[in-house]
């Protein structure tokens, strides 16, 4: 074989990274609970509520492919984990799961308890949210809070950490069979998502 006369098979080549790949579009294979998944409280559950919303791009357009789970504790704020402090809630799930491939996401819940924090502060009664959707790397987090728990809204540890203008992202608003929540993603109006 011929010996090769370029100077740059010694000299190291720097090559750009591999990009990284975007969540979706097949966001249901493998997570398509149907309507199990939106329930996290079985129909005829005493309090019993829909949350419904549309996830919108920075235009303010309906994402059709996207997925939000729902996180929360039981009425009584507690969890159904060992290491729960006030001491665990046998049989509660809390998680929800809904598509957008209709229009909307929808979960079918009760209101949480309060949760403390870590420093043992009362935290309004809220919804943990994360949406993935593609051209996400990564999901977003955000938090559902109600209009009708205005008191503790106002003293909520965390909420307090957002600016007044922008906390009415995190409140849903009401609705004939519940709430609904709209989470924008970017743009004018976006929710306000949290560092986790």
């Amino acid at each position: 074989m011929p010996e090769r006369a370029d100077s740059t098979l010694n000299d190291t080549v720097e090559l750009p990274g591999t990009p990284s790949q975007t969540v979706g579009p097949f966001l249901t294979i493998g997570l398509d609970w149907g309507r199990a998944g939106r329930m996290v409280v079985p129909d005829g559950t005493p309090g019993a509520f829909w949350i419904r919303g549309e996830i919108l791009d920075g235009a303010g357009d309906p994402i059709p492919d996207a997925l939000v789970e729902t996180w929360q504790a039981a009425p009584d704020g507690r969890f159904d984990h060992p290491d729960d402090p006030r001491g665990r809630h046998p049989g509660w799930r809390g998680l929800g799961r809904s598509d957008t491939r209709l229009g909307e996401y929808a979960v079918h819940t009760v209101l949480p308890g309060p949760v403390p924090t870590r420093e043992g502060r009362p935290q309004a009664p809220h919804i943990d949210v994360s949406v993935f959707a593609r051209g996400m790397l990564h999901r977003v987090v955000t938090r559902i809070y109600f209009p009708d728990q205005a008191a503790t809204n106002a003293t909520d540890p965390i909420l307090a950490t957002v600016p007044q203008d922008r906390r009415s992202t995190l409140c849903a608003t009401t609705s004939p069979d519940g709430y609904r929540f709209d989470i924008r993603l970017q743009g004018p109006g976006e929710t306000v998502f949290f560092d986790v």
